[in-house]
């Protein structure tokens, strides 16, 4: 006969996540079979009764949905400061699943909601180092040396931040991946080396990317997307790598600049040259010009 723990049970019933669950089973709110139960680990077998509340639970059937979050929703069921989340744009059918990791208020991307509690510990746990791909503005361009930096580790109030790998999209933007899921640890990074960072967008999640998911959408994912998102992709290049295309790329643009006064240069002299190979230009005569007399003393 099949058993599952009493905390996997509740949360596969939608009432919270694990760890809630968990506080649940300890405030002796959880009744199994009409008997108060205050051991999360306790096993739930085929025909027991599951109360919380005084009110029956009964499995519900696993559903995953990735959101594509918009910026100014926060990540949580009622916020104490009034501010909308994200749940006020799901239909009532989607409002008991939870969100598998955060996005900070200001930051929009991909989000995934389930009520499957096995995959929540398998994207959440620090030892499967899922990867999440984010794109990053920042208020000013980076140096290199803290693109270095981003890689090798920054040292912040909480600790030694880094990156997995990063590409430099543009002088002010990077595309940057993580496999550790520290609180705001982009910011963070960004505020430790003197940046501010103006736009955060989560684009991939292992190998799930959004598509055509525009912003404020959700799309319910089947088992094929709910294994990329769990799965990180095989081909990624090393820090090493990275750090040589960057380097690369500083000094192809420092190259291109030291080029450009000799071409001005160049150019001024040319068209200097040909000033003096152009012929005068004619005398302008004007039709009622007066003809010349002699004076008359």
């Amino acid at each position: 006969m099949e058993t599952t723990r009493l905390n996997k049970y509740l949360a596969a019933c939608g009432i919270d996540s694990r760890r809630g669950c968990d506080a649940l089973i300890l405030e002796g709110r959880v009744e199994l079979n009409g008997h108060p139960c205050l051991k999360p680990g306790t096993q739930v077998k085929d025909g027991d009764h599951v109360r919380v509340d005084g009110k029956r639970v009964t499995l519900r059937r696993t559903t995953t949905i990735l959101f594509n979050k918009p910026r100014g929703l926060v990540c949580t069921k009622e916020d104490e400061n009034g501010r909308d989340t994200i749940y006020s744009l799901l239909p009532v059918a989607l409002q008991h699943l939870h969100h598998v990791g955060r996005l900070d208020a200001e930051s929009e991307g991909l989000l995934l909601l389930t009520n499957d509690g096995d995959l929540t510990q398998r994207l959440m746990h620090p030892r499967n180092k899922v990867e999440k791909e984010y794109l990053v503005t920042s208020n000013q361009p980076y140096l290199q040396e803290h693109l270095e930096l981003f890689l090798s580790g920054v040292y912040c109030k909480d600790g030694k931040f880094s990156a997995k790998s990063l590409r430099r999209m543009s002088a002010r933007r990077i595309s940057m991946v993580l496999d550790q899921g520290a609180k705001r640890q982009i910011r963070v990074m960004h505020e430790a080396l003197g940046y501010q960072v103006t736009k955060l967008v989560r684009v991939r999640i292992g190998t799930l990317w959004g598509g055509d998911l525009e912003v404020g959408r959700y799309q319910l994912l089947g088992d094929e997307e709910i294994l990329k998102a769990s799965t990180n992709p095989e081909n990624v290049a090393p820090k090493s790598q990275v750090r040589g295309d960057a380097k690369t790329a500083t000094a192809k643009k420092s190259a291109r600049k030291s080029a450009r006064p000799a071409a001005k240069k160049t150019a001024r002299k040319s068209a200097f040259k040909r000033s003096f190979d152009r012929e005068p230009p004619a005398k302008k005569t004007g039709r009622n010009q007066a003809r010349k007399r002699p004076r008359k003393y």
